[in-house]
């Protein structure tokens, strides 16, 4: 760790920035993907963030450390479109790490949803600035040449969410290899790619996006799908009505913000992806960790499979998600 941190400290103070006298850097949770620490600077705490290449899970998953740059470039990409929805990016690093500035007094939206403080409002303004950044991006030709991530999308998402569940279904296999495909040719606009609680911080000004590694430029409908996703499990894990309310509210924001296609149809699209992303929370390569319970395991995977099978547009899916099957 001390041969870490002096590396980190080498890297900012190489990148131009004045780091505190005496400061150490303190690791951060940095989830399944990363390491974080945070380190003071007379300037105020910064983050630093570098991208592992073997990912922290049970099963082999590898991912290129180039995300890094991905995530760097989506960041100051949608800093452009509302500068409060993201922290700014202070430098870059070697190794594809990076600096952005520390968000001090905003939790992070996960830890609120625990803790039982839902509020439809603040998912409501989750899905208006995830739709901001489709919008400004929609069919823009630019905007697709500086993200030529999909081999990165593709190790992070679609093989581990879709094609590894295919894997091992072979009566979903069909629908999820479909969705797959789909998923990797459609080219509509920029995409966050892991719009989760846990990357939403619940700031001042409403909320920040961290964690945008999975970057690409591809269908819209996957960030609105993956983020509903973690809504519903909650809704499941925590027993809670209110977190459907919350992905009611998230969703029906979104759709305001729908002007580069047919609503109808990015929701039907949305619809199917969350179903897969269901499915894969309880089957795939990164099952969600507070679904411990076998009972919670079979409520999902059990409306996860019929939803496969029978396809529902967002919002009718979330209006008949069920947190009991009993």
């Amino acid at each position: 760790m001390e041969t870490a941190g002096a590396a980190i400290i080498d890297d900012l103070r190489g990148a131009g920035l004045s780091v505190a006298k005496g400061a150490v850097p303190e690791p951060l949770t940095g989830g399944v993907s990363c390491d974080v620490w945070k380190v003071a600077t007379v300037d105020g705490p910064v983050v630093v963030k570098r991208p592992l290449e073997q990912l922290r899970v049970a099963a082999d998953w590898h991912a290129p450390v180039e995300r890094g740059a991905s995530e760097v470039r989506w960041l100051r990409r949608a800093r452009a479109v509302d500068p409060r929805m993201v922290p700014e990016v202070l430098a870059e690093l070697p190794g594809y790490g990076f600096a952005m500035r520390f968000i001090p007094g905003a939790p992070v939206w996960k830890d609120e949803l625990i803790a039982g403080r839902v509020d439809a409002g603040f998912a409501a303004a989750v899905g208006a600035r995830i739709a901001a950044v489709h919008a400004a991006t929609a069919g823009d030709a630019a905007e697709r040449d500086a993200f030529p991530t999909d081999a990165m999308f593709r190790a992070l998402r679609v093989d581990p969410f879709l094609l590894y569940v295919a894997e091992h279904d072979a009566e979903l296999a069909p629908a999820l290899r479909a969705l797959a495909a789909d998923l990797s040719e459609r080219k509509i606009a920029l995409v966050h790619g892991d719009v989760s609680p846990k990357n939403i911080l619940v700031g001042a000004d409403g909320p920040v996006f961290l964690d945008a590694e999975c970057a690409v430029y591809g269908d819209p409908a996957f960030d609105l799908a993956f983020c509903t996703t973690h809504l519903l499990l909650k809704a499941v894990w925590l027993g809670d009505a209110r977190l459907r309310e919350a992905a009611t509210a998230m969703v029906a924001a979104y759709r305001e913000g729908i002007g580069w296609e047919e609503a109808a149809g990015l929701l039907l699209r949305a619809g199917k992806l969350t179903a897969a992303l269901l499915l894969a929370r309880v089957e795939g390569k990164s099952p969600a960790p507070y679904l411990t319970d076998p009972e919670h395991r079979r409520i999902v995977r059990d409306q996860a499979r019929a939803l496969l099978l029978t396809p529902a547009a967002l919002d009718a899916l979330v209006a008949n998600w069920k947190r009991t099957l009993k």
